[in-house]
C-alpha cells in the first residue's frame, strides 16, 4: 500500500513482547483480555482472547456485548500508544466515541487500530472492530489518549 504524502512515518519504541511484559507489571489483567497479533507503521491488531469460550463476553441474544467492544477499542489504542511513546502507565483515555455498525455475533473479534496524530499531550487514533464471518466492521471508534 502506498503511504499518502502527508502521513507520518511512525517509530515504534516497544514491540508486542515489551508491551505485554509492561502490562504484566502494571496492569496484569490486560494480557488476559486480548493479545497483540500485529504491530507496525502506526498500526496495531488485537484479538480478543477467547480460549475458554466467548460466554463471558456475550449479552442476552448471543451477541458480543457493547462493553466488550468498547474495551477492545480502548485496549487496542492504549497498546498502540504505548508502542509509540514507551512505558507510560499514566497515559489515560480522554475521549472514546463508539459507533456500533452491525450486530457482533458470538465469533472471534479483532480490533485494528491506527494512529492519526501523536502530539506531546494527546494521541488520537481510530479503531475498526471486525467479527469473523461478518463483512465489514461491526463497530468503529475514535479514541483520544492524554499523555502525561
Amino acid at each position: 500500500m502506498l503511504r499518502p504524502m502527508n502521513e507520518p512515518r511512525w517509530t515504534h519504541v516497544l514491540d508486542a513482547e515489551a508491551i505485554e511484559a509492561f502490562m504484566d507489571e502494571v496492569f496484569p489483567r490486560a494480557n488476559t483480555f486480548a493479545r497483540i497479533d500485529a504491530l507496525g507503521e502506526g498500526r496495531l491488531v488485537l484479538t480478543l482472547r477467547a480460549e475458554e469460550g466467548l460466554d463471558r463476553f456475550l449479552r442476552p441474544g448471543g451477541t458480543l456485548s457493547g462493553p466488550t467492544l468498547m474495551n477492545m477499542a480502548d485496549t487496542a489504542m492504549y497498546f498502540l500508544v504505548l508502542s509509540l511513546v514507551g512505558r507510560e502507565a499514566l497515559a489515560v483515555t480522554a475521549d472514546l466515541t463508539m459507533h456500533f455498525l452491525r450486530r457482533p455475533p458470538a465469533a472471534p473479534l479483532r480490533a485494528e487500530a491506527a494512529m492519526l496524530k501523536l502530539g506531546r499531550r494527546l494521541a488520537v487514533g481510530e479503531v475498526h472492530l471486525r467479527s469473523e464471518g461478518v463483512e465489514g466492521p461491526v463497530a468503529h471508534a475514535t479514541v483520544t489518549y492524554a499523555l502525561p
